[in-house]
């Protein structure tokens, strides 16, 4: 078995893989990236592209808000936008107890700095004539906007390859060991070593981490996703609603994107589809938002394979075990924005020991610790969409 030594090794080509080996490349690190198939073919391709920080769990703001300032660098980080435009998110309200959850957010997006703009009723449909006559109110996020999720784990990979890093598609991961002093891990007859291991593993991070004797409940989440023929452009903001069982954008192009409810996967082989009992459901939400879109066709529809915590909230930080193992998945259909900072500051947890973004809310051993934590999980918002 030939093994092949470096200072880094980084599990999954997610964005937040990518975005973990590009910087430490920047840096002058040896890293070495495995990817069991292709660059960003699971979640962080395969979602609905929303590049949002409003409607995010508290403990996750002020990672969002670091991410949205590297999202507006992208260009000279990595040479291409990836489609990112600042559209604006607007989350509707459709009956009276929603109104009143996006209002009481409005003081955590205040205490993190996200400027907010609340619109009722009449001043809703005056500023968006589209709308369907069940949105009684909305909050408007200036700052949040879309991309395309097909073209940002690929464009960091290759930023990461042009700085240094080595990226290997096509390189499952056997076993994982650490003998002490390093870490061990097998691909086929190749062998990996490193100092240090950076588990981006997506929903398959689970498995990483028990392999390295740390438990976390994660299930497969498979956002289903449909996309309808080009029309003419009119809706500019992208559109979540509370509880998020319908997200929907249209892009410059004219095909609106829009999703909700659950594909189907094996995690095993891997392998996913979407469902057609879901897509019909979202389909009637989607014209409950924008009654508009009645007789359009649908071209496409798609799911993947995303990790779901039990409270909705990624893992992200060192291990509890390991010395030099470094967790960041379970991303729990919301991770996509989140990427660009996730990598920034594994390499900075790699090579400084700390980062400025508070982590203790995504500590792994936070399910350890409560034995009795109800396993269908705690939702703040299923808003399962990036």
């Amino acid at each position: 078995m030939s093994a092949t030594a470096t200072d880094v090794l980084i599990v999954g080509g997610g964005g937040a893989g990518c975005s973990t080996a590009l910087h430490l490349a920047k840096r002058g690190v040896r890293c070495i990236l495995l990817e069991r198939g292709q660059i960003g073919g699971q979640a962080s391709g395969v979602n609905y592209g929303g590049v949002r920080q409003q409607g995010r769990h508290p403990a996750e703001l002020p990672l969002a808000r670091r991410s949205r300032d590297i999202w507006a660098r992208l260009p000279e980080l990595i040479g291409t936008d990836c489609e990112f435009e600042v559209t604006g998110h607007l989350k509707l309200a459709r009956n009276e107890a929603e109104e009143a959850d996006l209002i009481a957010y409005l003081d955590v997006a205040k205490a993190n700095g996200l400027p907010l703009i609340m619109i009722g009723g009449n001043a809703i449909h005056q500023q968006y004539p589209w709308l369907g006559p069940d949105v009684v109110a909305g909050s408007f996020a200036p700052d949040d906007g879309a991309a395309n999720p097909r073209l940002l784990s690929p464009a960091l990979a290759r930023a990461a390859r042009d700085a240094g890093a080595d990226i290997r598609e096509f390189t499952p991961v056997g076993k994982l060991a650490h003998d002490g002093t390093q870490f061990i891990v097998t691909s086929g007859e190749q062998e990996f070593r490193a100092r240090y291991l950076v588990n981006t593993a997506g929903y398959w991070g689970s498995a990483v981490a028990k392999a390295f004797g740390e438990q976390v409940p994660v299930s497969p989440l498979n956002p289903n996703m449909l996309v309808t023929e080009p029309l003419p452009y009119f809706i500019t903001p992208n559109l979540g609603v509370v509880g998020g069982d319908v997200y929907l954008r249209q892009i410059r192009r004219g095909n609106v994107i829009f999703g909700g409810g659950r594909g189907h996967s094996d995690p095993d082989v891997p392998s996913s589809r979407p469902s057609p009992e879901a897509s019909y459901v979202v389909m009637a939400k989607a014209l409950q938002l924008v009654p508009q879109l009645a007789g359009v066709q649908v071209i496409r529809s798609w799911t993947g394979i995303d990790g779901e915590t039990p409270d909705d909230i990624p893992v992200i930080g060192l291990s509890r075990t390991t010395p030099g193992l470094f967790h960041a998945f379970g991303f729990s259909g919301h991770g996509f924005q989140l990427g660009p900072a996730v990598g920034a500051i594994m390499s900075e947890l790699v090579l400084d020991g700390h980062t400025d973004v508070p982590l203790e809310p995504f500590r792994i051993d936070r399910f350890a610790a409560d034995q009795s934590f109800n396993q269908q999980g705690q939702r703040h918002d299923a808003s399962h969409h990036a």
